[in-house]
């Protein structure tokens, strides 16, 4: 058989059994295994040359053998060669795997049954199908030590698997895709051209009740530490979202601007914290504290408070 199939076959063949086993035994997640881990890319990449040096060798052998044959046995092994190259060993394997007699032999297994005519043979099972049955019977014992023995991943694990790995792809796409912003996942944007971005949305829908530079009129002082609904960004957001308070607010601007254009002028009003403006409106609301801001206890007083203690 070895004469039949080229080498250019061949050691496509065996490297790829040994690459399907390889992946089957490893489990690597998303990505193949020769990829997550190199040293099985090594391993594969050494297989590879070992075939190949072989094959090599062998095809060394086969000259020198090839020298030492006289001339009969030298062209037939030569026809063999050259017929193996128009395929023609596909025809005789395939002859062989169907495992049929002739018809001009079909008179040796041929049963005393006889229907009107109809005579049965006794032929043996097709070399195929035996063949694949003996491949089911190795793969279940493979599958049963995989998953029954090694405890591999089932398709519970493997589902619960892509379903935290979707999560995370999730929670970065959110990252990056701004439109997506809502109150729980807004922060405060810091760049250029968002705060560029913010100030033309402000000034176009906003400046009528808050004055440019944030000083208030209709609308509270946004230069000042009192909020009224909030002063952190995702409680603007949520202002300029939801609106203000019922009957006397600011509108919801959630149905005119996209949810970045609300993050962009969100981040925008946090820019008036601490300017000082033509004509300050009156404080409003309460003095914001952010929890999520540790203040710091100047040592002086903190040594103060452990003699107190201490006393």
């Amino acid at each position: 058989m070895r004469k039949l199939i080229p080498s250019w076959i061949r050691v496509p063949v065996v490297f790829f059994i040994i690459f399907g086993a390889v992946e089957f035994f490893i489990d690597s997640g998303e990505k193949p295994a020769f990829i997550e881990y190199p040293a099985v890319m090594l391993f594969l990449l050494l297989v590879l040359l070992i075939l190949i040096a072989i094959e090599a060798i062998i095809g060394a052998l086969e000259n020198v053998m090839l020298h030492k044959l006289d001339g009969d046995a030298k062209a037939r092994f030569l026809a063999e060669k050259e017929s193996a190259y128009k395929f023609t060993w596909l025809k005789e394997t395939y002859k062989k795997l169907l495992g049929s007699k002739p018809i001009e032999e079909e008179g040796e297994i041929i049963l005393d049954h006889n229907y009107d005519g109809i005579k049965e043979l006794d032929n043996n099972l097709p070399p195929w199908w035996l063949y694949a049955f003996y491949i089911s019977i190795i793969f279940a014992f493979v599958y049963l030590a995989k998953y029954h023995v090694f405890n591999g991943d089932n398709q519970i694990d493997e589902l619960e698997t892509e379903l935290a790995e979707a999560r995370v792809a999730i929670e970065q796409y959110k990252k990056t895709a701004k439109n997506l912003v809502d109150a729980n996942t807004v922060t405060q944007l810091t760049e250029a051209a968002d705060l560029a971005a913010g100030k033309t949305i402000f000034q176009t829908n906003c400046v009528a009740c808050h004055m440019a530079d944030g000083g208030g009129g209709i609308g509270p002082n946004l230069t000042d530490k009192h909020w009224i609904l909030g002063g952190n960004i995702k409680s603007v957001f949520t202002t300029v979202s939801e609106g203000g308070r019922s009957g006397k607010g600011m509108i919801a601007w959630k149905t005119q601007l996209k949810p970045l254009e609300m993050a962009q002028v969100s981040s925008y009003v946090l820019t008036f914290q601490g300017t000082t403006p033509a004509n300050p409106k009156a404080a409003e609301g309460d003095i914001w504290i952010d929890e999520n801001v540790e203040i710091e206890t100047p040592p002086e007083i903190a040594s103060d408070s452990l003699e107190t203690v201490i006393n």
